[in-house]
């Protein structure tokens, strides 16, 4: 399955893109090859398979909450380009 010019321009619409002719072609193989791989993909049998979010069990690994010495204020600062007392200073945000 080969996409055409207006699909690729399509998607990247839908994406926010802006592509030159260039980068349309370019995309247009590397789509259409990647759908050409789900094509194959589609052809596996997998009736006694159940449905799952995930391939592996996943677990999370906490490392235990010990606590340590903190920063001192002068290193906290070291690399700020603006401050005000103990606070970092920016521009404001919302005027």
């Amino acid at each position: 399955m080969k996409l055409s010019e207006e699909e690729v321009r399509h998607i990247a619409l839908l994406a926010r893109l802006g592509l030159s002719d260039e980068e349309v072609q370019k995309f247009r193989n590397q789509l259409s090859n990647i759908l050409e791989h789900f094509e194959v993909l589609k052809q596996v049998d997998t009736t006694d398979l159940l449905p799952t979010a995930q391939s592996v069990t996943l677990e999370n690994i906490y490392r235990p909450d010990e606590p340590a010495p903190s920063m001192t204020v002068t290193d906290i600062f070291t690399n700020a380009p603006n401050q005000e007392e103990n606070f970092f200073k920016v521009r404001a945000v919302l005027e």
